[in-house]
């Protein structure tokens, strides 16, 4: 266990160092994209895909599924593959003008400011990730699957000529149920820039839904039966969920619920009645489980793939959580007292932080270590730690490390105690100085000691308590 720790710990501090390792300064913008091959949304051109939590792309407004249609004026008819990536980073300027469509508007010109770091920095994001260990509860990220089957139409019909939408008349038998159904779809496709109307709707939305008792079953026999328990992301909630589904490759006869829902997108317009796109779940269960609440869950990640449809059948999501404390200090990598850069306008650049600046102590704990040397005694920590964990919340992470567990809630006084012990450099447990296992005292401030060439300060900055959460297609 003590060497996939080591590697798990590697793997993270050398994906920090190399975002930043390509020259003296490097710049992002803040997305992820693809080059489209549907027929139906921005055949060839570039797709935008993932949105970086306060990055430049979303201060600007970008949105997954943006169309690209011009980089800087720039038809993406004329450039090719290979040259996206440049004119997306040109080394000359300090911002991009994109040429954006969607379902909201067509052609609408975005400007988006390059952000750039030091190649020797390592920001508080990609810290919180390389300690993830110290709070779970917080920072993780995990991969699963939903038994989800989605087909579009094989027409070459465009999707961005759809603009409105309408439900199908309700079941009155079941009024309640796809009220839900239909407010969940609602509040997805609204966020996609869709319009509901009753007025000569583009689009009909349909539904359909089944819950039962399998007829099949003969009962499990628990001894024999190993099953891994099933994860999904509940992004209302904020959190991954324990669900009572079962593989699809569990025998029929040892499935005790089956349960069904599925959404229908038609045509209105160009030929009525043409269904454009269908998503239907199928799952396998073995106990009850309210279809409301498996349509507030799971509504969210169906819709996930209209209107671009990058898997037909299970489909993989990955999530990336960071709750941390987050003050603005980017520090050197190779010296990592040292403070390469502060943002603007952050916590620690109002406290009175500069660039150059070197940091003696956070809070009680000293800097004066390299990171080959807070890794071991990171490790360490985690060794030590070990038997403080809760055995009932283990899971496995997008890495593949697969004894990740919470802290034990009943010995949170016993976890903060330890964390503090100058023996495991604890410095960077600041980050979670928020939470009750981390700071038993409820102050969220940290307390830094500076020293700036032969002057000595102590400045404290009240962190923001910066949330990231995305959860995308893999």
């Amino acid at each position: 266990m003590k060497k996939r720790i080591g590697i798990i710990i590697s793997l993270f501090l050398i994906s920090s160092v190399s975002l930043y390792a390509q020259s003296s300064d490097i710049c992002r913008l803040g997305f992820s994209y693809l080059i489209s091959q549907s027929n139906n949304w921005a055949k060839g051109k570039p797709l935008i895909q993932a949105i970086i939590p306060y990055s430049p792309a979303e201060q600007a407004g970008l949105k997954p599924f943006d169309i690209i249609e011009s980089i800087s004026g720039i038809p993406v008819e004329q450039i090719g593959l290979n040259e996206i990536e440049s004119l997306l980073n040109p080394t000359d300027q300090n911002e991009v003008l994109l040429t954006i469509s969607n379902v909201s508007f067509t052609g609408k010109q975005v400007l988006v400011r390059k952000e750039c770091k030091k190649a020797n920095s390592i920001t508080e994001d990609q810290l919180a990730s390389a300690f993830a260990m110290y709070s779970l509860e917080s920072t993780t990220e995990r991969d699963f699957v939903c038994p989800f089957k989605t087909t579009t139409t094989a027409d070459p019909v465009d999707f961005t000529r759809f603009k409105t939408f309408a439900f199908a008349a309700v079941d009155p038998d079941n009024r309640a149920l796809e009220s839900t159904i239909n407010e969940s779809i609602h509040n997805e496709l609204s966020k996609k820039g869709f319009k509901l109307t009753t007025q000569q709707p583009d689009l009909l939305i349909q539904t359909f839904y089944f819950f039962d008792k399998n007829p099949n079953f003969k009962g499990t026999n628990k001894l024999v039966v190993n099953k891994e328990p099933v994860y999904r992301y509940n992004i209302g909630r904020n959190q991954m969920e324990k669900l009572p589904f079962l593989s699809p490759a569990t025998s029929d006869t040892e499935v005790e619920y089956l349960l069904q829902l599925g959404i229908r997108i038609i045509d209105q317009v160009v030929l009525p009645g043409r269904v454009l796109w269908e998503c239907e779940a199928n799952e396998l269960m073995e106990e009850s489980f309210r279809l409301d609440e498996y349509a507030r869950i799971h509504i969210p990640l169906m819709c996930m793939q209209y209107p671009y449809v990058k898997y037909t059948r299970n489909v993989p999501f990955h999530v990336n959580k960071k709750i941390y404390n987050y003050t603005g200090i980017n520090f050197d990598i190779d010296r990592l007292e040292q403070v390469t850069d502060v943002d603007p306008n952050s916590p620690a650049y109002a406290a009175g932080i500069r660039p150059r600046d070197v940091i003696e102590r956070i809070g009680r704990q000293k800097m004066n270590h390299s990171a080959e040397e807070f890794t071991s005694a990171y490790k360490r920590f985690i060794t030590a730690s070990w038997n403080l964990r809760d055995p009932k919340t283990q899971y496995t992470d997008a890495n593949g490390f697969s004894p990740c567990m919470y802290w034990d809630t009943f010995k949170y006084p016993m976890i903060a105690e330890l964390m503090q012990k100058n023996e495991f450099f604890p410095a960077f447990t600041y980050l979670y100085n928020f939470a009750p296992y981390v700071n038993s005292s409820g102050n969220n401030i940290c307390t830094f000691d500076i020293k700036r060439g032969k002057e000595k300060l102590e400045i404290v900055v009240r962190p923001t308590l910066r949330t990231e959460v995305s959860v995308e297609l893999q």
